[in-house]
């Protein structure tokens, strides 16, 4: 049972954007549920916990207790953890991913000579707009994304219901970056529901469109409004991969959090510590 008063708080808290329960309701169509210091996501026999705990998200301790609770949840079939560490609990040889949240500063310090000369033309070719819903050009410009890259189907799954996304959560906010005549060139979606954190979410840009700092130029106004709300830094989010890594690092992007996801099959691997004990393995 979903108690929304014990829920209120976790986005408010949230340090990684799997703690914005909004957002992760609307991608993913699951129920969210506190669990110990952790809130975690169930759906059909599955459960996601994010093992970040909401006082401290490198406190391992709580994490475990966490992990120790959601072992427990009924008709459990398979748990995914992500958290700063492996959990103890995860089996040996469970599958494992490995990354790392990177942060920027709010208010950020000013952009070096080049990142600063990108801005400068970005500004004389675009216009910034605020845009309260994603509309067919937004989505053809996530179809254009989509069709020329191989990603995984959730992935897929989670770009394509960002309009849900944005409606569901009161702390998103969308910007535009339109060029004279009034071209989608590129877009940028926020998230500002948390006291202390802001989030850079997603970023698509129009590559026969967009001019050069167009997503630099988005970011810096992402960095403009977390600032005016008072947040201490920005959660570019993981590294994915080389570009994305260069971009996040071309800002001067820190180190913040370890991810680490595991997944594994409770009953599945109790049944195989009893094989392995009665066959003496």
């Amino acid at each position: 049972m979903i108690v929304p008063d014990r829920l209120a708080g976790v986005t408010a808290a949230a340090a990684v954007p799997e703690q914005v329960v909004p957002y992760v309701c609307a991608v993913s169509g699951s129920k969210p549920q506190r669990v110990g210091a952790c809130v975690g996501y169930a759906s059909e026999g599955e459960f996601v916990l994010v093992g970040y705990p909401l006082h401290d998200p490198r406190d391992t301790g709580p994490m475990t207790a966490a992990v120790d609770q959601a072992l427990k949840l009924p008709g459990l079939r398979r748990i995914t953890v992500i958290g700063p560490v492996r959990p103890p609990q995860a089996p040996e040889g469970s599958p494992l991913v490995q990354d790392g949240y990177v942060s920027v500063p709010v208010p950020h310090p000013p952009p070096v000579e080049k990142l600063r000369n990108l801005l400068r033309r970005a500004r004389r070719e675009l216009v910034i707009e605020r845009d309260g819903t994603c509309g067919g050009e937004h989505m053809a410009l996530i179809q254009h994304y989509l069709d020329g890259r191989h990603l995984a189907p959730g992935t897929r799954h989670i770009f394509q219901r960002l309009p849900r996304y944005l409606e569901a959560s009161p702390g998103s906010l969308m910007l535009s970056a339109r060029l004279s005549d009034g071209r989608l060139a590129a877009f940028s979606v926020g998230e500002f529901g948390s006291l202390h954190t802001a989030f850079y979410m997603f970023c698509f840009r129009h590559p026969g469109l967009a001019p050069p700092g167009s997503t630099d130029l988005l970011l810096s106004a992402l960095l403009k409004e977390a600032r005016e709300r008072g947040q201490a830094r920005m959660n570019l989010g993981l590294g994915v991969n080389a570009g994305v890594r260069f971009f996040k690092r071309k800002w001067g992007a820190e180190p913040f959090l370890p991810y680490v996801q595991v997944s594994w099959e409770p009953a599945a691997h109790r049944m195989f510590r009893r094989l392995r004990g009665l066959f003496g393995g």
